[in-house]
């Protein structure tokens, strides 16, 4: 018993001291322009106050572009861009402690732990000298993030309240990873109806597709029910279905986690089927 005491107090005292080793990283080179966002108080206040029943998702409602992606002048498809893709699919990130409680911070390290379960991509904690990573906030309005990587620094924003649920966390990480939002897929009219007057003014153009010369499916069919997928009632300014599967029994904006079709495209994308590796350190 003794034993087994004193070597959960060893444990304990190498994370406190891992944590008070950590390091810190320097200020983002991109960490958000909100030249074209909506009113940041009125967005906050709407975010803060979503729960899973809403009919409409959190990042949704979070004023970037599609919602939820943050963009810069240069604005570049990442989907099909290796340069925009993680190198050996290790993304170093960092998480701003002092923005998320003790349940924000298990919440947003369990997403993680999804993504090392499910795929070959890994996150580590950074470490000086990492020109490319990722810092987690929450001091910003709405759930946002960069499409892929920029290059250095870039912050993936969770306000808190409102964006620190599992399916949330999971949808900006994929974001950061490379995927845009399923229903701007060049195809999609295949799949989904549009419904062009249940939208907001103005916001009709979170519902333009992509370009087939800029983006790529991987050969992986229409995903009803992937993580990026948009809900039925996205932008709604009416209470009515923006968006309607041509499938009656497709259910569409599910927020719970990975689909196997979105596990399928990481593999593509970062050309890896399996990793052996252990699990790394999920805080950082």
């Amino acid at each position: 018993m003794m034993r087994q005491l004193q070597l959960a107090v060893s444990i304990l005292s190498v994370i406190a001291l891992a944590e008070q080793r950590r390091s810190v990283p320097p200020e983002p080179a991109h960490k958000g322009s909100f030249r074209n966002s909506g009113p940041m108080d009125e967005i906050a206040q709407k975010v803060s106050k979503w729960n899973p029943k809403e009919p409409e998702n959190a990042w949704e409602m979070s004023g970037q572009f599609e919602g939820d992606i943050m963009i810069d002048e240069d604005v570049r498809n990442a989907l099909d861009d290796e340069t925009s893709r993680w190198p050996d699919g290790v993304i170093p990130f960092y998480i701003q402690k002092e923005d998320f409680s003790k349940e924000d911070m298990d919440i947003i390290k369990g997403a993680i732990k999804e993504y090392h379960q499910k795929t070959c991509l890994r996150f580590r904690p950074y470490k000086k000298g990492d020109e490319d990573h990722v810092i987690v906030r929450g001091n910003r309005s709405g759930c946002w993030s960069y499409v892929g990587k920029k290059g250095g620094g870039q912050v993936l924003n969770l306000q808190t309240p409102g964006c620190v649920h599992h399916g949330i966390v999971i949808h900006e990480l994929l974001h950061m990873l490379g995927f845009y939002h399923q229903q701007s897929a060049p195809e999609r009219d295949d799949f989904v109806k549009i419904n062009w007057e249940n939208i907001k003014t103005g916001k009709d153009h979170n519902f333009q597709k992509r370009n087939t010369s800029r983006v790529t499916n991987y050969g992986v069919k229409y995903d009803y029910g992937s993580i990026m997928h948009y809900s039925s009632h996205a932008f709604s300014k009416n209470g009515e279905a923006t968006i309607k599967p041509l499938d009656d029994e497709a259910y569409i904006g599910q927020r719970d986690g990975l689909s196997d079709k979105d596990i399928k495209k990481l593999v593509y994308m970062y050309n890896c089927m399996e990793d052996d590796s252990d699990e790394m350190l999920l805080w950082g």
